[in-house]
């Protein structure tokens, strides 16, 4: 009896087994059938064909903005590429960059893990590359609602002056007292770095050595480079044993600690500012709330939270700041003199704006408040931000799940590229896309604030950058005190089409040649 219920248990379990595979088997030849079909509806989108292993990385070239634009002119606007084990789509079009980062901004909204990312921002724990999730979202709202609001970019005005002041007395010595050439690149970084570090640190760097002893220059193009550049296991994993050979892990560990050095002598220097304040003994100056001291108080206020900030957090975020923040307002700033230099009519234009304006004696300072009355000034920056946004290719998204963008499918786990700079010169959205013309936005309502996806050089959506604001107070009041304090031209026996144009390309992308002009204060 007992050897017929083994029997009949045996052919039970064969009978259940033998279903659940028939059933297995139906459900994934369903699912095949769906995706062929799905497929067949929403096919992948068109790109050149792979080589084995490397995929498409040969075609990147070195400005890989400049090759994705050609790859795109002849494959569309939605390009299909394999950067070794990596399934990656460019946009190149207003139109794909709507439906991307508008209709499916939350599917595209986490980040790819990138090398770099990972050993320079802890983790990485910064806005900028930390994929998506419940911890991302609490700093980017406390960017939004704390670092960077409107009134806090609005308190960093008189940092803003003090480093206006400084640049106008740079240019004037360098030019010595009139008609001297200026090395115009050297002085606008120094501003730009001159603001973030007023505005995250409370204090100037530039004066007394500081600036040149930390290696700030040295540290901040490294950091560029580093971030900006190839590291093979971005593309493939199984080879990040790879960095330890070429000195990529070294240079970054390097890097890494040189700034972590950094942020550790200033955060120590804030707690012991704060323990000062606390006990009535700090000066005004030190009681003025900078970056550092909003991400403190938060960091003391969450520590018993569900989801607490580490200091390495606060570093995180800080090096977001600092680093992002005096790039981007430099290489601004060098493309829109530069663009001003080879078009003087534009300078022109702009320089009797804001004359006008203000008054015509160059050692008056342009007010903030005059600003919103400098429409071709705007628009001076606007075309600046379309023919040179500061990120080419804006910061690569993952896809989340499979979404469809304009009748292709981009799969879970894609790598997803806009090219900024390709959508800036596409002429479905600019007529003369190739021409410095501010002209075309002064009856227009395109604005570069993640709305207007012909015009995104801080991208949009969820992973916008939360700095535009800060960015864009820093930009204008250096460019409209410049314009209105100096003439500018080219060093004698230099015509424009002498200047070099080429671009370094990194995360960010500045001109090969520091740009050097002629500086004569304005003589109304």
């Amino acid at each position: 009896m007992a050897f017929l219920e083994a029997i009949f248990l045996f052919l039970f379990l064969f009978l259940v087994l033998s279903l659940f595979i028939l059933r297995f088997r139906f459900t994934q030849k369903k699912k095949k059938k769906e995706e062929e079909e799905t497929r067949r509806l929403n096919p992948l989108p068109p790109g050149p064909r792979p080589l084995p292993l490397i995929g498409n990385l040969h075609q990147l070239g070195r400005h890989p903005h400049l090759s994705l634009h050609r790859l795109a002119l002849r494959y569309g606007p939605i390009l299909r590429l394999s950067l070794g084990q990596t399934p990656t789509v460019v946009l190149s079009s207003a139109r794909a960059a709507r439906e991307a980062l508008r209709t499916h901004d939350l599917a595209l909204a986490s980040r790819p893990p990138i090398y770099a990312a990972k050993k320079l921002f802890y983790g990485p724990s910064d806005v900028a590359f930390a994929p998506y999730g419940p911890y991302w979202r609490r700093v980017r709202k406390l960017c939004i609602l704390e670092l960077l609001s409107a009134r806090r970019v609005d308190s960093f005005a008189p940092a803003r002056a003090a480093e206006v002041d400084l640049m106008l007395s740079r240019v004037a010595v360098a030019g010595g007292g009139g008609g001297g050439e200026v090395n115009l690149s050297k002085v606008l970084a120094m501003y730009a770095n001159g603001v973030l570090c007023r505005a995250a640190f409370g204090r100037e760097f530039m004066e007394g050595g500081e600036y040149a002893r930390r290696g700030f220059e040295e540290m901040l193009f490294e950091y560029q480079v580093l971030l900006g550049g190839f590291t093979i296991s971005d593309f493939v994993p199984s080879l990040e044993w790879v960095s330890a050979l070429t000195g990529m892990k070294r240079r970054l560990d390097t890097t890494f600690r040189r700034f972590d050095d950094f942020f550790d002598r200033i955060i120590e220097e804030h707690i012991q500012k704060r323990r000062r304040k606390r006990r009535g003994g700090a000066t005004a100056e030190e009681a003025e709330m900078d970056l550092v001291d909003v991400m403190l108080d938060v960091q003391e206020n969450t520590k018993d939270r569900e989801l607490p900030l580490t200091m390495d957090n606060v570093k995180a975020v800080i090096l977001d700041m600092f680093a992002a923040g005096t790039d981007t307002t430099f290489i601004t700033l060098d493309w829109a003199m530069t663009e001003l230099l080879i078009n003087p009519s534009a300078m022109s234009r702009a320089q009797a704006e804001i004359r006008t304006i203000v008054g015509g004696d160059h050692r008056k300072l342009v007010e903030e408040a005059d600003l919103p009355r400098m429409p071709y000034l705007k628009a001076v920056i606007k075309e600046v931000f379309r023919l040179h946004p500061p990120a080419p290719l804006l910061v690569p998204r993952e896809s989340m799940e499979s979404v469809t963008i304009e009748g292709y499918e981009i799969p879970e786990k894609t790598r997803v590229f806009v090219n900024a700079w390709a959508i800036g010169r596409d002429p479905e959205s600019w007529s003369d896309p190739d021409a410095f013309t501010p002209e075309r936005f002064l009856n227009s309502s395109v604005d570069f604030k993640g709305q207007d996806f012909e015009l995104i050089p801080f991208g949009a959506g969820r992973r916008g950058c939360p700095a535009i604001a800060f960015g864009t107070a820093s930009v204008e009041i250096a460019l409209a005190q410049l314009l209105h304090s100096f003439e500018w031209e080219l060093p004698a026996g230099v015509k424009a089409e002498d200047l070099d144009m080429d671009e370094v390309f990194g995360i960010t992308m500045h001109r090969t040649e520091q740009l050097v002009a002629v500086a004569t204060p304005y003589a109304a």
